[in-house]
């Protein structure tokens, strides 16, 4: 995998770095990335693959119809192609194949848009302060020069808590994704958070994480 530089994500990326709203901060970061293999990419490769192939040797579940089985059949390299993205992003943290594989979930623009539409509504709004094109516009557009939308596949990752590297301290909520190009060969991933600003002066973060459920939900039928 090799880390690539395009222009047009310094742009968002340079206003995603901080975000402050007040009591939270919204911070995000997108990284491209080829998904030819450099350096050690070959061997971690094929220790994830031994992995896999070790878990199902070991595994009875043999149906094919299994979401796991078809997980680890038909999409195994590019599970592969994901986790050695994770690995190039955070080289320090141990990634295992098949823990985390239950934490990718294929997702569609609309799902995305509608997570992005929801937790990031307010930075959004600051955006429009010295921008005329919308934020999710301005993404979408982005992401499409990077890695052309129509072609790709959508991941989130959502990891348990001590599974994810990403998660900061004060964190209140956290999204992971990755749009993937079989034919272009180049990933595109797209981290975004929400930080309370209180956490170093002691206040409990869990009872943030209800307060910011609470203002997203107010007046929806559930």
């Amino acid at each position: 995998m090799k880390y690539l530089e395009y222009t047009p994500l310094d742009r968002l990326n340079d206003f995603l770095s901080q975000v402050n709203l007040g009591e939270r901060t919204i911070k995000g970061c997108l990284e491209a990335y080829s998904c030819k293999h450099t350096g050690t990419d070959k061997k971690l490769s094929l220790s994830l693959e031994n992995e896999i192939l070790d878990y199902l040797g070991k595994s009875s579940d043999t149906d094919s119809s299994s979401p796991v089985e078809y997980l680890y059949t038909s999409s195994r390299k590019t599970l592969i192609y994901l986790l050695l993205t994770l690995y190039h992003m955070y080289p320090d943290y141990d990634f295992s194949a098949v823990q985390a594989h239950q934490f990718f979930t294929e997702e569609s623009w609309d799902g995305f848009k509608q997570i992005l539409d929801t937790y990031m509504f307010e930075a959004s709004k600051e955006w429009l302060d010295t921008n005329e094109c919308p934020l999710l516009e301005t993404l979408y557009k982005t992401l499409d020069e990077v890695v052309k939308l129509a072609e790709c596949e959508i991941y989130s990752y959502n990891p348990e808590a001590d599974a994810d590297p990403f998660l900061e301290r004060g964190a209140i909520w956290s999204y992971h994704f990755f749009f993937y190009n079989r034919k272009l060969k180049r990933v595109v991933s797209f981290r975004f958070s929400c930080l309370s600003n209180f956490a170093s002066e002691g206040f409990r973060v869990d009872e943030l994480i209800f307060e910011e459920d609470g203002e997203i939900f107010d007046g929806m039928d559930i």
